[in-house]
């Protein structure tokens, strides 16, 4: 038997509630993890709250990603003992996540923890790190460089927008957070950030074009701060694209696509491939200054994350969210 958070439908609501689960119980997958450490994500907090469809198959255990020990495997690239990574591959949606004690996935999902982290830091980067990552090659990918102006970094407190900002600043950019909590502004700066400016107009209808300000930009946001975000971009700028907090929809025009050549780059960090997860997880090695890492995380209880998740949907929480699990495996 092992602890883990699970959710039931209940009518149109959604029960969340740690409970007793038997190894047996666990679903398919050639490699059996123990589980060091989980993370709160948008996506955890959806589901565990009932706030969007995110759940695909019940009963579920979220959690989009963990760090743990191989226990048991059946997969010629891992053995046990080996410490390892997960992020996206719809767990914590289509099938069960990280916010256990145990896991079990496929073999193909996992990740091998690279140096020099640890468990608890690659869970401080988590999935959000990641897709930060993913972002910032992708900028690099179109040929955004530091010379070519500001980039600005939307939901900046957040785990996506936060470790963006600490490594866009790193490797030289000049990076402009925005968010809608100005009381975040030193930790911002901390991180990096040259200038912290509140969302403005941005999360409103704007113009089809605005004044050229950003060479780039990373939006989590969605909605009307993306259309915005579009319509300033200098000319060939772009914008790494990764979230939806702000809504799906996009009010945006083609103006700025086809008067001044800028770019909408789409970043998924769910089903990408193995070879580009390994690739992203060894620039963050390099790219990612690892004494922010504690400026960057909060820790969690794994008692307390049902309420936690409610906080996170209120857009209260800062940066990461760790969950340790089973701490003794480090």
């Amino acid at each position: 038997m092992f602890r883990a958070i699970k959710l039931e439908k209940d009518g149109d609501a959604t029960k969340a509630a740690i409970t007793e689960v038997d190894e047996a119980d666990l679903p398919e997958g050639d490699v059996t993890v123990r589980v060091g450490y989980s993370t709160l994500n948008y996506k955890d907090g959806l589901a565990i709250t009932g706030s969007g469809p995110v759940v695909r198959k019940w009963p579920m255990v979220p959690g989009v990603d963990f760090s743990g020990v191989v226990e048991q495997s059946d997969n010629p690239a891992f053995k046990v003992g080996d410490k390892v990574v997960l992020n996206g591959w719809g767990v914590g949606e289509g099938h069960w996540g990280g916010l256990a004690e145990l896991a079990r996935v496929k073999g193909d999902w996992l990740v091998p923890l690279h140096a020099p982290f640890t468990l608890r830091d690659a869970m401080i980067i988590g999935t959000a790190g990641y897709t930060a990552m993913l972002c910032v090659m992708a900028l690099e990918d179109y040929g955004i460089t530091p010379d070519k102006g500001d980039v600005l970094v939307t939901g900046a407190a957040g785990g996506v927008g936060s470790i963006a900002v600490a490594i866009l600043s790193k490797l030289g950019y000049r990076v402009v957070a925005m968010t809608g909590r100005p009381e975040e502004a030193e930790f911002l700066k901390d991180l990096g950030a040259a200038e912290v400016i509140g969302r403005g107009g941005y999360s409103e209808q704007g113009r089809p074009l605005a004044k050229e300000r950003w060479a780039a930009a990373v939006d989590v946001v969605g909605g009307h701060v993306l259309a915005n975000v579009c319509a300033s971009l200098k000319y060939r700028g772009a914008v790494a694209a990764c979230g939806l907090a702000g809504g799906m929809a996009l009010p945006a025009t083609v103006a700025p696509f086809i008067l001044r050549g800028v770019a909408l780059l789409g970043v998924d960090s769910v089903m990408l491939p193995q070879a580009d997860r390994i690739k992203a997880w060894k620039r963050m090695s390099t790219d990612l200054d690892p004494r922010l890492l504690d400026k960057l995380v909060d820790t969690v209880a794994f008692e307390d994350v049902i309420e936690a998740a409610g906080r996170l949907m209120n857009g209260t929480q800062r940066g990461r969210v760790v969950v340790p699990i089973n701490t003794d495996l480090e």
